[in-house]
């Protein structure tokens, strides 16, 4: 049987699901939309249900994207066999609306009353058995899902339900049976809603001792220490992704070095050796090297979330970001996205409109984030003089924080732009109910960074691993003939004779890169780029920095063979020795600034183009970035380069 999971906002419905369903749930989308879709299984009497968590809804007149769902999830032929209904026991007036509507549609329901703690607080108590002579076909049930109460009652509720069926109408002038009645249902509405509040004052009783509000909101909201307050949580949050991600990053990246080693030692050399080594475990590796970021980053939007403070934050932040054609909730994602653009573009589930959803993922990768790090502190360090200004403020420094600002800025400009591009047919209106101030449910938070953590290593992981090992194939093999005259030719080199061992195979590794058809892609897009300052061997650090950005130093190391393997000091000096047939230094302040803003817009990240298809469910929107944004890199670029 097909059990579907109902209520307004903030009613603690999705509690109640993972309650009942514990890890045996799987998150997809609805037919045809974005909008989230959760669905599990419960077992009654030895017999498995499948339980669906639609999204919150105040009607199931379908004015937004939710509500369609609600909407053609009621009037399909294959419709839930059952639903259950989780009110807020704090506003029950406006939780019996939907209730109602739902009744008078003739799908049998079982009627929840969470949150009763939260009900208490406000001195509100309601007569349960009264509610249900108003409602007797209907199972009414009082739970607090947060703590766990109520789970036992709500099973033999659905039992009951399940065994014998039973729907009554609330009104019986009510014809909800279509979309054109339902549309045209104003006076129908009014009396409904005066019908429900007959209903609730025959069963809300309210106590004259009632606790005084927390003043906590006066604080949180206010429109200048609200955002001093928002930042040092922003800071705090960043601050342990930035800190606490790092150990288990190194530490998986060591692990699969370690694993790649032991693998090259036993096993026999040869294309397998090379593919599983080189190929295979680099990927998964560039897969679950993610996974600390964003379980680090959920398990703090979780936090916020399930404490209600992030529905504060999100009202804070509106007024600012709305007129670039963005809403609050677009904030979270777009800082999110300085850690790393794959858990902002998945951070973007909670936009409920489709156009400020849209606009969101599509600037989210202009956030500069960590992997850029390596790629800009290097050719910083190159290109930059260290010089402090003052003897205090450090010029390199300031260059680090123009290129963060570069990338804020161009995203606002650019969702700007896509705003008036993007036509809707409703315009958005943003309204939000501010939630109660909560105690954070653990157990909660554990699932839905586990979920988030499960999606991104199941769905976009197999895409980057598939990519991975394409990048490595195009880098390893190339016109055998080709090859061995290059080599040929460098062991008759004096310099290479005389060379230490190390610093001959590092030559042989660049080589045969350059002689790959990688490296023949290099020297082929090399009249492109050589406008904007750049050498073959620079564009081929560009093609394979499409796997990561950060892949960029260690394909400079090994194209300019560095004995170091990747040491940044030895690195910059070999690179500032680098010159161009005509005796011109390839890394100049000019070349080198114009590397930085490149690398600033381009969507040189294959496994963010990956995530941004698998959250739009569609392959136009990543390949929109990967041009733009490519155009946009080299048009910037090549400014840079050309008038500075």
């Amino acid at each position: 049987m097909k059990i579907a999971l109902f209520g307004n906002p903030n009613t603690g419905k999705s509690t109640v699901f993972n309650l009942l369903t514990g890890l045996r749930q799987k998150v997809g989308n609805f037919p045809g939309v974005t909008v989230e879709k959760r669905s599990g299984s419960i077992k009654i009497n030895n017999t498995s249900h499948e339980i669906t968590d639609v999204p919150g809804v105040y009607s199931i007149y379908p004015s937004n994207k939710e509500e369609r769902v609600v909407y053609e999830l009621i009037s399909q032929h294959e419709k839930p066999a059952l639903g259950v209904v989780v009110t807020d026991a704090s506003n029950l007036n406006r939780s019996l609306f939907l209730f109602s509507q739902l009744v008078d549609c003739g799908l049998p329901l079982v009627l929840v009353v969470n949150m009763t703690d939260i009900a208490e607080k406000k001195g509100l108590s309601i007569d349960i058995e009264r509610l249900k002579k108003r409602f007797p076909n209907t199972p009414v049930l009082t739970m607090n899902a947060r703590v766990g109460l109520g789970k036992n009652r709500l099973i033999e509720a659905i039992q009951t339900q399940v065994a014998n069926p039973s729907v009554e109408p609330i009104m019986a002038s009510s014809t909800l049976k279509s979309l054109d009645d339902l549309a045209g249902q104003e006076d129908e509405a009014a009396k409904r809603n005066d019908l429900i509040r007959q209903i609730t004052n025959e069963v809300v009783t309210i106590s004259t001792e009632i606790k005084k509000p927390l003043k906590l909101d006066r604080w949180l909201t206010h429109p200048i220490l609200g955002y001093v307050i928002f930042g040092l949580i922003l800071f705090v949050m960043f601050q342990f992704v930035f800190a606490f991600a790092t150990y288990p990053m190194d530490g998986i990246e060591l692990g699969f070095e370690w694993i790649s080693n032991l693998l090259k030692e036993y096993l026999p050399p040869g294309v397998v050796s090379d593919l599983i080594c080189s190929g295979i475990l680099p990927g998964i590796s560039g897969v679950l090297v993610f996974i600390p970021q964003i379980a680090i980053l959920f398990f703090f939007i979780a936090l916020l979330e399930d404490s209600g403070y992030l529905a504060r934050a999100v009202f804070l932040m509106d007024r600012l970001v709305r007129p670039f054609g963005l809403n609050g909730r677009s904030v979270v994602p777009l800082l999110s996205s300085m850690a790393c653009a794959i858990p902002g573009v998945m951070a973007t589930r909670g936009i409920p409109n489709y156009k400020e959803r849209i606009i969101t993922i599509f600037v989210a990768p202009l956030m500069s984030c960590s992997a850029r790090i390596p790629v800009f502190t290097l050719l910083i360090g190159l290109v930059i003089p260290n010089y402090k200004i003052g003897g205090i403020i450090q010029v390199q420094g300031l260059v680090l924080l123009g290129l963060y600002i570069l990338g804020i800025v161009s995203a606002l400009l650019i969702a700007w732009v896509m705003h008036l591009m993007l036509k809707q047919e409703r315009k958005s209106y943003y309204i939000m109910e501010i939630p109660e101030f909560k105690r954070p449910l653990w157990r909660n938070i554990l699932m839905t960074v586990l979920e988030k953590v499960k999606v991104f290593t199941t769905e976009a992981g197999g895409i980057i691993l598939a990519i991975s090992i394409i990048l490595w194939a195009l880098a390893s093999y190339g016109p055998t003939k080709q090859r061995v005259a290059a080599i040929k030719s460098l062991k008759a080199n004096p310099a290479f004779v005389h060379a230490k061992a190390e610093e001959q195979q590092g030559l042989q590794d660049a080589v045969l890169l350059e002689n790959s058809y990688i490296g023949i892609v290099g020297k082929g897009i090399e009249p492109v780029i050589k406008p904007i300052g750049y050498d073959w061997k620079i564009g081929i650090a560009l093609i394979t920095s499409f796997a990561a950005r950060e892949v960029f130093v260690g394909s400079l190391s090994t194209i300019y063979a560095n004995g170091n393997n990747g040491d940044e000091i030895g690195l910059r000096n070999r690179l500032r020795m680098q010159q161009h047939p005509n005796g011109q230094p390839v890394f100049t302040l000019k070349s080198g600034i114009s590397l930085m803003v490149f690398y600033v817009y381009a969507m040189q990240c294959l496994s963010t183009l990956a995530v941004v298809k698998r959250e739009t469910k569609s392959w136009k929107w990543p390949f929109i970035q990967l041009i733009s944004f490519g155009t946009l890199a080299y048009f910037c670029a090549w400014i840079c380069f050309s008038y500075l």
